[in-house]
């Protein structure tokens, strides 16, 4: 489900980026000689025919571009919402503090209101913890063990979509360098085989292949750089995550293992 969703997204940027190119760098007002359909053959009159000049491969940067923002915007919604709602580490003091005094209920109350993937791991540990503490099978040292893994199984769970398409932003960082070298590769091309042509050099045509070489070379520097801010700024807030989530949990663990040893 998740895949078949990026399909979508992915495809619906491609499609916008085309519409993009096509309909609003590629208008006729953009050109002074608008009957012309070739590429080759346009003659740029302001700095949006320019950039279509650059071809076909400029709408695939523009859709990198768009792919980068789109998943930077849900990115940060996501890691927001896993948050939750208050500051994470007064979270954890409130709830180290209801469990030294035995408040199950008040612990699990502070969950119910910060919300979050911190939340949803201490909720699952705390009521486990309240349900095998009165087990008398169970030795103090299993009891832990338990909530242990309870506690691991959830952050199996969560720590997943902290990280979730992340990938997807370091993969169009790579990408969108390649299309725009290859796109300036194919501007250098035209512009050199204007200069080769026998007769006259056609300064129009020298121009077309500068100017695809040259935005193209732009584009997929853009879409690069967006890429790699966006991956670097959200991997810092994942480990930064992470690491007051595993701060809690142990002060939650070494309070639970108090009280254990108080009850043996």
């Amino acid at each position: 489900m998740k895949n078949m969703t990026n399909t979508i997204i992915m495809t619906a940027c491609v499609v916008a980026a085309y519409a993009v190119f096509y309909l609003v760098l590629g208008a006729d007002g953009n050109f002074t000689d608008p009957k012309t359909q070739l590429v080759d053959h346009h003659i740029p009159q302001n700095a949006m025919g320019m950039i279509y000049t650059g071809g076909p491969l400029v709408g695939l940067l523009i859709a990198c571009i768009l792919v980068a923002l789109t998943f930077s915007v849900e990115r940060f919604l996501s890691i927001g919402k896993a948050s939750g709602k208050g500051d994470m580490h007064a979270f954890g003091q409130e709830v180290v503090a209801n469990l030294a005094k035995g408040n199950y209920a008040g612990a699990i109350a502070t969950c119910d209101v910060q919300r979050g993937s911190l939340a949803n791991v201490l909720r699952a540990a705390v009521e486990r913890f309240r349900t095998v503490e009165s087990e008398p099978s169970l030795n103090s040292e299993q009891k832990i063990q338990e909530t242990q893994r309870v506690i691991d199984e959830n952050m199996n769970l969560e720590t997943p979509l902290l990280e979730k398409n992340l990938g997807i932003l370091s993969t169009v960082a790579s990408v969108s360098t390649m299309i725009g070298l290859l796109g300036t590769t194919f501007g250098m091309i035209t512009a050199f085989q204007a200069l080769g042509s026998a007769g006259t050099v056609s300064a129009q045509q020298l121009s077309i292949g500068i100017s695809e070489a040259l935005y193209n070379t732009a584009g997929g520097l853009i879409a690069a750089i967006l890429s790699i801010i966006a991956f670097n700024l959200f991997t810092t807030k994942v480990d930064n995550f992470t690491y007051q989530m595993d701060e809690a949990i142990l002060d939650v663990m070494e309070t639970l293992s108090i009280r254990t040893g108080n009850k043996a």
